[in-house]
């Protein structure tokens, strides 16, 4: 004979209704009560019968994304790849390579690199680029097949006759799909047999994407299902941002119903609700008992992390940082060819010893510095009329911050050696030192300045600032520390991830 479930005394399939079975409390209850806490349990019931597959989804992927990131090309990535400088090569100034250009405006940018083995100049303007040979003064007016299979090969370092080129990519893949890539194409995808894909510009020359097999399989079970990155929709950014909003949105009315529901039938100190094997806190028997256990226990920071994830579309404008032109225009200037005379990269690299990867022209506070960057991501200050240094002079630079932030002036000003509160990265890719500089204007406008670049890398105003606890603090748990006490914050997100997926299945 068939043994019957255990129900409680109390109607399992209404239990708004439990506190009608409690002598008093039902003239305690208004309607307007009993009517919301019943469209909060069916809300709640069948909303998330539509998004539990998206909440285990979420969860499941956001384990994997902590650990595999999304495919893409740092600067670190250019440095250990790149040949170093050959100065021997160089025959033109940066004033001269860039009269060969006959351009009409000054350049944004200036750095010598080695480019299919010969010294070249890389001036920017904006998002574009030109590129000057430094040995002849030949532009590189284009970037054709056989030139961009050399820039692939060289990156992988693998034979170019060993690769198969898949196309001139006009359109998105999946790959290539964020707005990023737009101005870069055409991409000249080529793949090797050990499933390296390297996408080449054909507009500047430069690598654009590099994937392999271990990070595209990271990603199609982290990133892409997290980010919702799936190409047919990603490719129309409009309404990608739409969907991830609104199903981000009722996925944190979902979890909100069923977390007021849980505390509202949770009864702890009266067990109200009667089985046939005793008096229990909660209505339900089976898997419905399980997932209002696991609501309890982890469905506010369900609803925390479904919410902080539709923050990071930035539905609200909060994610605006403090406006950086003036300081970052006092900090660098434009940049002024001339004054590179006074010592020329011949000299700088002969010094470096030949390990430079990278010469940067740059503008400090109106004076000619090159940064020498070598493989390992270090970078070395060398100043036209000056002794090579570390990092730019921090006293310097709050002295051009407060001339840059007149009237309002400088309300602090300090060197940052280790992450903090408002610059913190789990993945150590944000440079140290930095220099935060604080404006005491309306906004209290906070600056990052990295010391090495002179550079703003982060900033923060107003609602930014709240951004930064509403979504990087509830989503990805960055406070600095639980980072430094790793692996405390792996297994505390992990535990809480693992939690929400065992929620989202029951």
């Amino acid at each position: 004979m068939r043994k019957e479930k255990s129900k409680p005394e109390v109607v399992d399939a209404a239990p708004d209704m439990a506190f009608r079975a409690t002598p008093g409390v039902s003239r305690t209850v208004s309607r307007a009560g009993v009517w919301f806490r019943r469209y909060a349990i069916l809300s709640h019931r069948w909303m998330g019968v539509v998004l539990c597959l998206l909440f285990a989804t979420w969860f499941g992927s956001g384990i994997v994304l902590m650990y595999w990131e999304y495919p893409t090309v740092r600067e670190r990535d250019r440095l250990a790849r790149a040949a170093p400088l050959n100065a021997a090569r160089i025959r033109l100034s940066p004033q001269d390579a860039y009269a060969r250009l006959n351009a009409g405006e000054a350049p944004s940018g200036c750095s010598l690199v080695m480019f299919d083995g010969r010294p070249a100049y890389r001036f920017r303007f904006g998002r574009d680029s030109l590129l000057v040979y430094a040995d002849t003064g030949e532009l590189q007016e284009n970037f054709p097949g056989d030139l961009t299979l050399r820039v692939a090969a060289a990156w992988t370092g693998l034979p170019a006759g060993m690769a198969r080129f898949e196309g001139a990519m006009t359109r998105e893949d999946q790959w290539t799909v964020s707005g990023e890539f737009r101005a870069l194409r055409p991409l000249m995808k080529y793949e090797w047999p050990d499933g390296q894909e390297v996408y080449v510009s054909q507009v500047s020359g430069e690598v654009a994407q590099y994937t392999t097999r271990s990070s595209r399989l990271g990603a199609w079970f982290g990133a892409i299902p997290h980010w919702l990155y799936f190409t047919p929709l990603r490719r129309n950014g409009a309404t990608w941002n739409r969907v991830v909003v609104w199903a981000s949105g009722m996925g944190t009315v979902t979890a909100m119903f069923g977390l007021v529901v849980g505390l509202a039938l949770y009864s702890p100190a009266e067990k109200r609700y009667r089985f046939p094997s005793g008096r229990s806190s909660i209505p339900y028997s089976g898997q419905k008992r399980w997932h209002t256990i696991l609501g309890l226990l982890f469905g506010l920071v369900s609803c925390t992390w479904v919410f902080s994830g539709m923050l990071s579309m930035d539905p609200f404008g909060w994610d605006d940082g403090a406006s950086e032109g003036r300081l970052a225009k006092a900090l660098r200037g434009p940049l002024e060819l001339e004054k590179f005379a006074l010592r020329s990269p011949q000299e700088v690299l002969a010094e470096r010893g030949g390990k430079v990867r990278e010469l940067e022209l740059a503008m400090f506070g109106g004076q000619a510095v090159y940064l020498a960057r070598s493989a390992g991501g270090k970078t070395v200050i060398v100043p036209v009329d000056g002794a090579p240094a570390p990092v730019f002079d921090a006293a310097r630079i709050a002295k051009i911050a407060a001339d840059a932030a007149k009237p309002y002036g400088v309300a602090e000003a300090r060197v940052v050696t280790q992450y903090e509160a408002y610059y913190v990265d789990r993945h150590r890719d944000k440079p140290l030192p930095v220099m935060a500089i604080r404006l005491n204007d309306a906004e209290q406008s906070l600056y990052y300045v990295d010391l090495k670049t002179a550079r703003i890398v982060q900033s923060y105003a107003g609602p930014s600032r709240w951004n930064r606890w509403l979504y990087h603090g509830l989503h990805s748990f960055d406070l600095p520390w639980l980072y430094r006490h790793r692996p405390a914050w792996d297994i505390a997100v992990v535990t809480m991830m693992l939690g929400g997926t065992a929620l989202s299945v029951t």
